[in-house]
């Protein structure tokens, strides 16, 4: 069976932390590493319960802030720096709007409530045919679930499909429900990757 459609993950993938100085900076003012404040505010209860759409974002960022101490007012500040050096990969995205009209698009993200309005912001929901957020959907990655539903929504079969994700465990459970799956390492070699896939068809 051919591939038909081609599913990207957003973080770590078309958006990544490129330069860690502004989180860095900002987990030192707490006394922090890297990865202590990296955990608080993605693998914290809260964001779990974000990600399933239980509680929206802001919700989530009332939690993170009653973390650290901080009063609502610095919600703004303390969430520009920590995404500081976060940067949208423009060549990925060109790379993804050339597959347009030759593949159905789609985006499988674990993400919160706000996704949708940065990707309209960054101008990206043009991109994609299928984007399935989890905290719509209330089910996240690697649950088989959210794959089934992104491959309903694109009307093709598992085998007819393709997904970038930068995480082993997502790409594994991708593969056990019937896709392709490319792990999203290196820039430059995953398109390669995916490219041989796409040109194998």
């Amino acid at each position: 069976m051919s591939i038909r459609a081609v599913f990207f993950d957003f973080g770590g993938v078309i958006m990544r932390t490129e330069y860690q100085a502004p989180r860095q900076k900002l987990a030192e003012r707490f006394n922090m590493d890297y990865d202590e404040i990296d955990k608080a505010v993605f693998a914290s209860a809260s964001a779990r319960r974000a990600s399933l759409g239980e509680i929206s974002e802001e919700e989530h960022w009332t939690e993170v802030l009653k973390r650290f101490k901080q009063p609502l007012s610095e919600s703004k500040s303390f969430r520009e720096q920590f995404f500081g050096g976060d940067i949208v990969d423009r060549h990925l995205v060109d790379y993804i709007r050339s597959l347009r009209g030759s593949f159905h698009m789609g985006l499988i993200s674990n993400a919160w409530s706000g996704l949708r309005d940065i990707l309209a912001k960054e101008r990206l929901l043009d991109l994609f045919d299928t984007v399935i957020i989890s905290a719509e959907v209330r089910t996240v990655k690697p649950s088989a679930k959210i794959y089934e539903l992104a491959l309903e929504k694109a009307n093709v079969g598992a085998d007819e499909a393709v997904f970038v994700d930068d995480m082993p465990e997502n790409i594994l459970a991708c593969q056990k429900v019937g896709m392709t799956g490319v792990l999203f390492n290196d820039p430059e070699k995953s398109l390669d990757r995916l490219n041989r896939v796409l040109k194998s068809n």
